[in-house]
């Protein structure tokens, strides 16, 4: 199984791509989330040399399928062929206050948006770029526009989902799939991967065979008793933030805590942060997180999700010592995973 390591998006981070590749992580990822991930993900690829290197996320719609397929194509180059481009939706407050930008219909949007950027990809073919959508259209590349195929192929589309119809999108168009953090192992198995596997059939693909799935599982653990209640504490207030975004209340449901995510969406439109996450109970915070000491949490995570993650990394909204999950990284690389 492949373990990754998760920048913050800082100046400071192409020392950490560094010293991740020198500590054997399998791959970095960065988040779009207070910064845009591509100009550092280019540093990284100019200070590293083996390490996969890829978005988890940038905000799809943000962006036009264009810039989004340029942008991918350029750090492919950069990085040797090592990137990997993660892309999810958001939600629409995001998009349409934050960004400016239209929603509609995610999942149909998603798909097209996904297969836009593979129609761009093609663009050194000798074809005529030729895509005419419900959403975009992008019917012109001129030789003077035209970065020509990279060398290193095209980059991996890995999509992030929660909800049945966007995880069904990325079993039909994408070459991997991000597991949400806030996802329950009963949720994964009885929605997600259903819903990965109905969008595989639709293109003709009867298992899930040479499909990655990215896991990042919340994990409550430290090297002693101060380090471990400030793990719970802040895990608990980070699960409860998800919870309190309307789209992903399926998830709380199916557990019978939809009330509890209605709560928290409350709570969220008066700040009271501290008091959402004391409102995720014992049981919850199982059903979310591994919660172990450190000499159990590769054992424990390799039990729930071994049979389903092809890559993983360690969801911890806290701070450890430094070299902290590298024992446990080991362990997770030496395991194997069942087909699923």
């Amino acid at each position: 199984m492949k373990v990754d390591f998760t920048l913050s998006g800082e100046p400071g981070d192409g020392d950490l791509a560094a010293a991740a590749e020198l500590r054997r992580y399998d791959g970095i990822w960065l988040p779009e989330i207070t910064h845009d991930p591509f100009p550092l993900l280019a540093v990284a690829a100019s200070r590293t040399e083996t390490i996969e290197l890829g978005t988890a996320i940038a905000v799809a719609f943000a962006r036009n399928p264009m810039s989004m397929a340029l942008v991918a194509n350029d750090l492919q180059m950069y990085s040797g062929g090592r990137f990997l481009l993660g892309v999810g939706s958001q939600i629409k407050p995001r998009i349409t206050k934050r960004f400016s930008m239209p929603w509609s219909a995610p999942a149909d949007r998603m798909r097209e948006y996904v297969l836009a950027m593979r129609e761009i990809h093609s663009w050194a073919t000798g074809e005529l770029l030729n895509f005419v959508g419900e959403f975009y259209t992008h019917t012109l590349m001129t030789p003077f526009f035209n970065p020509g195929l990279s060398p290193y192929g095209n980059p991996p589309i890995i999509l992030a989902g929660v909800g049945p119809r966007m995880t069904q999108v990325a079993g039909e168009v994408a070459d991997g799939f991000f597991v949400h953090g806030f996802t329950t192992e009963r949720y994964m198995r009885e929605t997600t991967l259903r819903a990965l596997r109905l969008g595989r059939a639709a293109v003709g693909n009867d298992n899930l065979d040479g499909f990655a799935i990215s896991g990042l599982p919340f994990i409550v653990t430290g090297p002693d008793e101060k380090h471990v209640r400030a793990a719970d504490a802040a895990t608990r207030k980070q699960i409860a933030i998800y919870g309190s975004t309307p789209a992903y209340r399926p998830v709380l449901e199916m557990h019978g805590w939809g009330q509890l995510g209605e709560e928290l969406n409350q709570l969220s439109k008066r700040g009271e942060w501290d008091q959402m996450g004391r409102l995720i109970t014992d049981e919850m915070l199982h059903e979310f997180a591994i919660v172990a000491p450190p000499d159990q949490v590769a054992e424990r995570l390799l039990t729930r999700y071994g049979d389903v993650f092809t890559r993983t990394g360690f969801y911890a909204p806290y701070s450890v010592p430094d070299g902290f999950w590298e024992p446990i990284m080991h362990k997770l690389q030496a395991a194997s995973f069942v087909p699923r």
